[in-house]
């Protein structure tokens, strides 16, 4: 059975305590690999190298920094087929879903890439006086924390920003997804990346998180994941005044006011509920629709949700594949089960369901529930799976107050025809992202994260490269 191994300073080795972790193809429920259970030691090696690999890494050239990162981009378009194949069967996603994925990953990096080369310092004239300028400098080793839902794209949407600007990383892949990130090793040493510029740790969060966020040599840790574990990372690390940069859960509205493209408005929102199963951080799991045409919306939803198609990820005509691990797939159960103690109607899904051939896999039926109250546990709790709740509104300040109700603030998804009305909600939500007429739109340039429980700090374009880098002010008098 194949071993996924650490990548250490350009090699692969096996964790210190020679000690693996059961990896679950979540189709069929079977192990099919071995991933390597590190810890602290393994930690502690990683960032000896990323230290030894620091200097001569950060005084490159932008442009050859950018020589090598972009061919990792192109490397990862060249294998897209079997990164793909290999997401799919870690993660239980659609392998066509997979390669869109892995296009972005590609792209993740050409972005970064590219964008190191046009980061700029500001400076200041100071009263004719002197002039100040600004210098961003890399943080230098910092700790990247992946999550198991979209694993290569959000893998990359860290560590690619990290070593554009300058850094070295120890980076840590979700245990439950770990495949694409080994792969991703033996792509980095073909582009030619310095040994320990990228060091990939695998294990628990318990064991190899834990020892990232502890390390003193570790500067800054991004994270991806659930906000229990963001609020722990934050504890530990602020006694030691590390940068964070916490992308947490989200408990998204999708708002469909009476004037809306309906029709566009239903293509969208099974799409924004189902996609990947669900699990993804901006899914809209509680859709608010306008009275007068609720029942109407309703309709159109199920009727639509008829043509979804569980099972087989390497079926391309199926778009809801199996959930990503036992744990996830009894959790989320467990919350359809309180839903209808709560009062809720199934309307349909609401069970677990076995496509021939995956008898042992672990699929759900994607699932809509009504009669729910917006401020019950079901409506205000990350589900994170093919569950979503409908809630019929009458006035902007009733979906407002429900839509802003939850502890979270990631994002909102708004349906109208007037454009008034966008600017007013679009201010009023308590979302750090509002589509508007569309979901998952996306443009690398953009801050990227969440208000309130959602999260701290954003990523993506500008954002990102602050993040890895230190600003230091500069004053030179005439």
């Amino acid at each position: 059975m194949e071993k996924v191994l650490n990548f250490i300073e350009g090699e692969f080795r096996e964790p210190v305590g020679v000690a693996f972790l059961e990896n679950y193809n979540p189709a069929t429920g079977q192990v099919y690999s071995l991933v390597s259970q590190s810890e602290t030691q393994d930690v502690d090696m990683a960032v000896v190298a990323a230290k030894k690999a620091l200097p001569a890494w950060k005084k490159m050239n932008a442009d050859d920094r950018f020589r090598i990162l972009n061919r990792i981009a192109e490397l990862i378009e060249r294998d897209l087929d079997k990164l793909a194949a290999a997401e799919s069967r870690d993660q239980g996603k659609p392998v066509w879903l997979a390669k869109t994925e892995m296009q972005r990953a590609a792209q993740n990096f050409r972005f970064f890439a590219t964008a190191a080369m046009q980061f700029a310092s500001e400076s200041h004239q100071t009263d004719s006086r002197a002039i100040n300028y600004t210098l961003r400098q890399p943080v230098g080793v910092v700790g990247c924390i992946s999550p198991w839902n979209l694993p290569l794209y959000l893998f990359t949407w860290k560590i690619a920003p990290a070593m554009a600007a300058g850094n070295c990383v120890i980076a840590k892949p979700s245990e439950f997804t770990p495949f694409t990130a080994y792969m991703l090793g033996a792509l980095c040493n073909e582009a030619g990346l310095p040994a320990g510029v990228l060091n990939i740790v695998h294990g628990l969060g318990s064991g190899v998180g834990q020892a990232m966020v502890e390390h003193p040599e570790i500067k800054a840790i991004s994270f991806t994941g659930g906000t229990a574990t963001g609020r722990h990372i934050a504890s530990v690390a602020a006694p030691m005044f590390k940068k964070l940069s916490l992308e947490l859960g989200g408990k998204n509205a999708n708002i469909i006011f009476a004037d809306a493209d309906l029709k566009e408005a239903v293509k969208t929102s099974v799409r924004s509920s189902f996609l990947n199963q669900g699990e993804i951080c901006l899914c809209g799991s509680r859709v608010f629709v306008e009275k007068p045409v609720y029942e109407k919306f309703k309709a159109e939803l199920l009727e639509e949700l008829k043509q979804l198609k569980t099972g087989n990820p390497e079926d391309d005509a199926v778009r809801v594949g199996a959930i990503v691990s036992k744990q996830h797939f009894e959790k989320v159960l467990s919350y359809i089960i309180l839903a209808k103690e709560e009062g809720g109607v199934v309307l349909t899904g609401g069970e677990a369901v076995t496509p021939a051939g995956f008898e042992q896999g672990w699929f759900i039926a994607p699932t809509v529930i009504e009669g729910l109250g917006w401020n019950c546990r079901t409506n205000q709790e990350e589900i994170f799976g093919p569950v979503i709740t409908l809630i019929p509104f009458e006035t902007e300040d009733e979906v407002l107050q429900m839509a802003n109700s939850t502890a979270y603030g990631l994002a909102t998804t708004l349906w109208t025809g007037d454009l008034k009305r966008a600017h007013r909600m679009a201010e009023a939500l308590e979302t750090g992202i509002v589509w508007v007429n569309c979901w998952l739109l996306r443009d690398l340039r953009t801050p990227f994260g969440g208000m309130k429980q959602s999260g701290v700090g954003r990523e993506g374009g500008w954002e990102a490269m602050r993040f890895f880098t230190e600003p230091k002010n500069v004053c030179v008098a005439y």
